[in-house]
């Protein structure tokens, strides 16, 4: 991992973005979804092998479940959509390899 030194205090970097460009984007009013990005026009995205994050149990926030992943028994995503436009997003997280992985192999949760 790289330390890099900013206003003579030391960071270093503890996560690394999936190499498949997997995203997590916040909604205005459409929830939270995770796949590729596809396009981007300001606040409209357009995501494809995109699934839905209806709800989720192990993580804190959004910022950790692009990172840690999610508890997948306790969770509920949807089922993958070839592509999908979301026209409010408000939020584009850089999803770990290791989430990426997790979350898009979770079983769909369905009614």
């Amino acid at each position: 991992m790289e330390v890099i030194t900013l206003n003579g205090k030391q960071y270093q970097e503890v996560c690394v973005p999936s190499k498949t460009g997997v995203v997590l984007i916040r909604t205005y009013s459409a929830g939270v979804h995770f796949g590729t990005i596809k396009e981007r026009n300001g606040k409209e995205v357009t995501l494809v092998n995109a699934r839905r994050l209806w709800s989720w149990q192990g993580a804190c926030s959004l910022n950790q479940v692009a990172v840690d992943g999610v508890n997948i028994k306790n969770s509920n995503i949807s089922v993958v959509v070839p592509e999908i436009t979301l026209t409010e997003a408000i939020e584009i997280i850089p999803m770990t390899e290791a989430a990426a992985q997790q979350m898009m192999g979770a079983k769909p949760w369905k009614k």
